[in-house]
């Protein structure tokens, strides 16, 4: 078919370079946001006397039944189209004839893409926004459960000292909420509107850049033309940001699959998030979290390639820019599917709250208070380190664990322990007394996580709406 720009050419393009330059197979997923940003830019041009005011009505009325069509599915996107503003503007010139042509008028496929790009991605940023939410709240009602859940606290994948398992989940979720922070900052550095920054110099028409701004929902328009149709910094920062959601997802994922594993059996995946083997029977594999750490290097992939095809353009738009889409496309989506199954699959999982426990006393994770104890009762430091080096491998001998054994075996390794000895080293003892703000201790959990409740309560988003609802009216 002819292009909308053939006028310059004498022959048609080859086949081949044809669909190597050709993006509708993957714009068109932003047909929406195009229809939508081409019916402000035409309100735009009647409320300026650019168009008259009866063509931009009946411009702005054809795109709509376009949209409706393509939506309910009565209007395939053709492949024959290049990209999809070729398919809505041929599509809007069949309809209308000349008045259809007007469409264009003071813009670029330039600033249409970027504009395109921007309202797309906008959105995603919001709703894996929702998503990071529910993620946190599935984290949250895990926390407020178990308070009291004892578990051993890991360093080089050694059992260290006893926490709860609320205070374990209480560190994905200061992750989770630094990555919903990072959200909020990447829609308020994005949300200006690069529509009438033309191919590069902008226009000679009389547009009203802050009404089409308006009208999209952003803040104002981009003040500089130039780096409106150039910037991908805000796709560069998404992909960051998604990256290292994908991170935080991963190093949970780890911790699932090594919690469902029959040496630590902390934790049962519901049959919903498992599979089983074609050959061992007796299998329960934890899938879902395996796959979320593989899609992990699909993500970073995605942000290394932008930042790759970024560093070498000069000013303003070059077509290596049109490799952000696919790229950024499939990193939403495997981070949007990854964060809903991953939510699924932790609000189903159940938690082997004893196993936790023993795990923890036999881990020797209380060493550090029986060290402290010795402390306590006047022993230098470095000698009840020894005391209790020498007191682990005795339990590691007879395979017990230290509140397993007799008074009087521990008086044989110091003669400083006393009964009370049995209390200072229990579980419960070596936790609660953790009482600073961010320890495990029941009483410093209660606190964050009233602190926690408290700032799911407050959703940027409704203030986001609010604000745009305001500026329509």
């Amino acid at each position: 078919m002819a292009q909308l720009w053939g006028g310059r050419f004498t022959k048609d393009t080859d086949q081949l370079v044809y669909n190597f330059n050709a993006s509708i197979s993957f714009d068109k997923k932003f047909y929406k946001q195009d229809m939508e940003g081409s019916i402000a830019h035409v309100k735009m041009l009647g409320k300026q006397g650019i168009l008259e005011a009866g063509e931009a009505q009946e411009i702005v009325e054809a795109i709509k039944e376009i949209m409706r069509e393509v939506d309910e599915g009565k209007l395939k996107i053709s492949h024959v189209y290049e990209d999809i503003h070729s398919f809505v503007e041929a599509t809007l010139i069949d309809r209308l004839g000349d008045v259809g042509k007007k469409l264009h008028t003071g813009r670029s496929r330039n600033d249409q893409v970027a504009l395109d790009m921007r309202l797309y991605t906008r959105q995603e940023v919001l709703e894996t926004d929702g998503l990071l939410e529910g993620l946190l709240r599935a984290i949250l009602t895990i926390m407020e459960q178990n308070t009291d859940t004892f578990m051993p606290g890991f360093t080089h994948l050694q059992k260290a000292q006893p926490v709860t398992l609320a205070h374990h989940m209480g560190a994905y979720f200061e992750m989770f909420k630094r990555d919903r922070q990072r959200m909020e900052d990447i829609y308020q550095r994005m949300n200006y509107c690069p529509l009438g920054s033309g191919a590069l110099a902008g226009t000679t028409y009389a547009l009203d850049r802050y009404d089409t701004a308006r009208q999209l929902g952003f803040v104002g328009p981009t003040l500089n033309s130039m780096d409106g149709v150039s910037d991908r910094d805000y796709l560069i920062e998404l992909l960051s940001a998604l990256a290292t959601v994908m991170m935080h997802l991963s190093r949970f994922s780890e911790e699932v699959i090594i919690w469902n594993s029959n040496e630590y059996q902390f934790v049962e995946i519901d049959d919903a998030y498992s599979t089983g083997s074609s050959i061992m029977p007796q299998k329960k594999n934890p899938d879902i979290a395996e796959l979320v750490r593989g899609k992990t290097g699909r993500v970073y992939g995605a942000l290394m390639s932008l930042l790759t095809t970024m560093k070498g353009i000069p000013l303003a738009y070059n077509k290596d820019m049109q490799e952000d889409k696919e790229l950024t496309f499939d990193a939403i989506d495997t981070v949007k599917g990854c964060l809903a199954l991953f939510t699924g699959m932790l609000s189903t999982m159940k938690f082997r709250k004893e196993r936790m426990e023993e795990s923890a006393r036999h881990g020797f994770t209380n060493a550090t208070d029986a060290a402290d104890y010795l402390v306590n009762h006047g022993v230098p430091f470095r000698d009840a380190h020894g005391i209790v080096g020498k007191l682990v491998l005795y339990c590691i001998q007879k395979h017990a664990a230290i509140d397993d054994l007799s008074l009087e075996e521990l008086k044989q390794i110091s003669p400083v322990f006393e009964a009370d000895i049995f209390e200072a080293v229990s579980m419960e003892t070596c936790v609660e007394k953790r009482l600073t703000i961010g320890a495990p201790g029941q009483k410093a959990m209660e606190q964050v996580i009233a602190l926690e409740k408290e700032y799911l309560e407050h959703d940027w988003k409704k203030s986001i709406a609010d604000w745009e609802t305001a500026l329509l009216e």
